[in-house]
Order: C-alpha cells, then sequence, then structure tokens
C-alpha cells in the first residue's frame, strides 16, 4: 500500500496537508474522515490514531499525527522544493519559530468562530457572547503580532519565499473567513500576503481545497448539514467549554 492521508476539509491542517501533497505532485490515497458524522471517533480509525484526529498520515506501517510533522516528514521524503523548508539552518529556523508561535497563538484561537457559528449550533449550544468579544479580541491581537513580528516588510512569513509557515497560517485564518470574518479588511500588508500565497499555490487548488469550508455557513443556515450522532456530543462539548 503507498501513501495514505486521512484527512477532512473542514479542519484547517487537513487542507494544508492536502493542498502541500497536491501542489507537490505527491502521489497519495486519500481517506476522507467525516468529523461531523463521527467517525474519527469510530474503533476503525482509533486503531490510526488513538488521539482520534485528522490529519494522519500512513505510509506502508508507518503512521504519523500532527500536520506540521507530516509536512516536514512530505517535504523531506520526496525532496520538494528547498523554499517549502530550507536547508538553509536559519531560514529552516525562521520557519520553526513561526511554528511554533503558531501552535500557541493560532489553533484553538482562529477555530472558534466556526464552532460559535456552526457547530455549536448544530447540536443546538450557543457560545456565551463574553467567550465571544474575548475571542474577537485574540484573533486581532494574533493579527498584530502576525503582521507585524513575523510578516514585516517580508514577502512572506519566515522570508522572501513561501514556506510551511505560510500554507499552515493560510488555512487556520481561511477558518474565521468562511464564516464571515473579514480579517483582511484594514490590513493591506496581511491581504496583500494571501493573495500572493493563493497565487503561488494556485487558485484552482486553493478554489478545490476551500469549497468545503466556505460552503458550511450556507449549509448551516439552510440546515443541511448531517446531524452529529450522540456518540460525539461530549467531545464537541468539552471543546466549546475549553474557550476561553
Amino acid at each position: 500500500m503507498g501513501l495514505e492521508l486521512y484527512l477532512n476539509l473542514l479542519s484547517q491542517p487537513s487542507r494544508a496537508v492536502y493542498i502541500f501533497a497536491k501542489k507537490n505532485g505527491i502521489p497519495f490515497e486519500l481517506r476522507t474522515v467525516d468529523i461531523i458524522k463521527g467517525q474519527h471517533r469510530s474503533k476503525e480509525f482509533f486503531q490510526i490514531n488513538s488521539l482520534q484526529k485528522v490529519p494522519v498520515l500512513k505510509d506502508g506501517d508507518f503512521i504519523l499525527t500532527e500536520s506540521s510533522a507530516i509536512l516536514i516528514y512530505l517535504s523531506c521524503k520526496y525532496q520538494t522544493a528547498d523554499h517549502w523548508y530550507p536547508s538553509d539552518l536559519q531560514a529552516r529556523a525562521r520557519v520553526h519559530e513561526y511554528l511554533g508561535w503558531h501552535a500557541d497563538c493560532i489553533r484553538g484561537t482562529f477555530g472558534v468562530p466556526m464552532w460559535v457559528q456552526v457547530l455549536g449550533p448544530l447540536i443546538g449550544v450557543q457560545v456565551p457572547e463574553e467567550k465571544v468579544e474575548r475571542n474577537r479580541t485574540a484573533i486581532d491581537q494574533a493579527l498584530q503580532w502576525l503582521e507585524n513580528k513575523f510578516l514585516g516588510d517580508r514577502l512572506f512569513l519566515a522570508g522572501q519565499q513561501v514556506t510551511l509557515a505560510d500554507l499552515m497560517a493560510l488555512e487556520e485564518l481561511m477558518q474565521p473567513v468562511a464564516v464571515g470574518y473579514e480579517l483582511f479588511k484594514g490590513r493591506p500588508r496581511l491581504a496583500a500576503w494571501r493573495e500572493r500565497v493563493e497565487a503561488f499555490l494556485d487558485a484552482e487548488l486553493c478554489q478545490e481545497a476551500h469549497s468545503l469550508i466556505l460552503s458550511t455557513l450556507e449549509q448551516a443556515a439552510k440546515k443541511t448539514l448531517p446531524t452529529p450522532p450522540p456518540e460525539v456530543y461530549p467531545t464537541m462539548l468539552l471543546r466549546i467549554a475549553r474557550i476561553p
């Protein structure tokens, strides 16, 4: 069996892995895991990833979780263009610098609007307004850091070429964009950065990867999203409870 990628394109890290593999012509078998239907909680998926999360890479008997680890593995194994994960020590350190900050300040923050507007209401839960306001403040602060600390006067987040950092950041920012947050309004440098990244990745590939997430709010309004099975409610409720 060749390379298998267990993904769901509602997931920001899954989209990053999907786009990277597609952009670099890496052959893989797509295994879609429907997280709304709770397939990630199944016994079968537990055997693949006991953390019960996507994305997951399966390369023969080798199984790898966590999107940044997967992207680095793919970059090294398939010897993709050096700009993605630079061989230069300091340039590579810049990528890791961003990825470390991303895990602390971006992940868990930019996904909250989707829980507020789509996933919470899907199971009949409204996120308290004070949490929504705190999240808006956290997003604004993170965008300032992203723009001033990491982008600065550069073309991309870790230098003058696209890296894994840009891909990870773009996909995370698409999550609130999909539910109507105007993240780039009044931020011309970040808006120009987004345009450069999407142009490099290819507009059609981005449209393909983003089509599901961009249709989610409309589907929620029309009540055409599937209702999660009861067994995933506790996990969803816990995630909502953990919103600061």
